[in-house]
């Protein structure tokens, strides 16, 4: 249960990413992030009501809070990178972030088959190559930092969702949307702006901010089920799921490593539930 939780988390996440991407090619990306995520508490609220498990402990709150601190940060640094490099480039260095959840999940006593391991070390291989990295030219070094950055951001950042939701998954993706409207709406009180958001918006930022916050609970529920390692893996497969998207909706062209990176991402997922 806690693969299919993990892989159904990373399949809504890398469709709250293609939306809010799309969304971000025409107004300001910290604008949609604070649009959004006000659907995002309300959604992570109704999901604490519905499971019935309203636990305000401290441990909770206080991982839910620094993993939505982080979160935020490596939104924000991830969406800078982007406007200033190139995606070939910025993606892949992203999406190795897992590396520290996995590292942290092993060093607890995580114990994978080695059928296991082989599908971990594929899976990210492939989701790296599904990036579409850039293998010649070179790079300048602000959006390598800034990838660098959101990498470890969002490594850290799955690392205490889960540990909040090993013992309570909904107040702890609560937490993590309290923390981030609390900010981004700070900043939007200080500057005095919504950066061009209009009423038209509000659908889209519904969809972006509920599928974003149901893909953190089923992240942190499958985190309360399973293994670290393994559940972080799965879960972080998404930037499979929003190439896809793209390829499938906007009709973005894929290169012949994409498609390698796709098979061996599905590859390891096969072996990662089957071991």
């Amino acid at each position: 249960m806690a693969a299919l939780l993990a892989i159904v988390s990373s399949i809504v996440w890398g469709s709250s990413d293609f939306l809010g991407g799309k969304m971000s090619r025409r107004r300001n990306p910290v604008a949609v992030l604070g649009g959004s995520q006000p659907f995002g508490l309300v959604a992570a609220l109704i999901a604490v009501l519905l499971f019935g498990k309203w636990e305000f402990l401290p441990v909770v709150v206080r991982n839910g809070s620094i993993a939505g601190l982080l979160g935020l940060l490596g939104l924000i640094a991830f969406y800078w990178a982007l406007s200033i490099g190139r995606m070939g480039i910025v993606s892949p260095i992203s999406s190795m972030g897992v590396l520290i959840p996995l590292a942290i999940g092993l060093a607890r006593g995580d114990q994978p088959t080695p059928i296991q391991y082989m599908g971990i070390v594929v899976a990210i291989i492939g989701v790296v190559l599904a990036s579409g990295p850039e293998l010649s030219g070179g790079a300048s070094p602000l959006p390598v930092a800034l990838a660098s950055i959101s990498a470890v951001c969002f490594g850290f950042g799955v690392y205490f969702m889960a540990i909040g939701g090993q013992i309570n998954p909904g107040v702890t993706v609560v937490m993590m949307r309290v923390t981030q409207v609390s900010l981004l709406w700070t900043v939007a009180l200080v500057t005095r702006s919504l950066g061009q958001l209009t009423v038209r918006d509000v659908p889209m930022l519904a969809a972006i901010g509920v599928t974003d916050a149901s893909a953190n609970v089923l992240y942190t529920t499958a985190a309360s089920l399973g293994l670290l390692s393994l559940v972080s893996v799965l879960g972080s497969l998404f930037p499979v799921v929003t190439v896809l998207l793209a390829w499938w909706v906007l009709k973005e062209r894929l290169v012949l490593i994409q498609y390698l990176g796709i098979g061996a991402t599905l590859c390891g997922v096969i072996a990662i539930t089957v071991g």
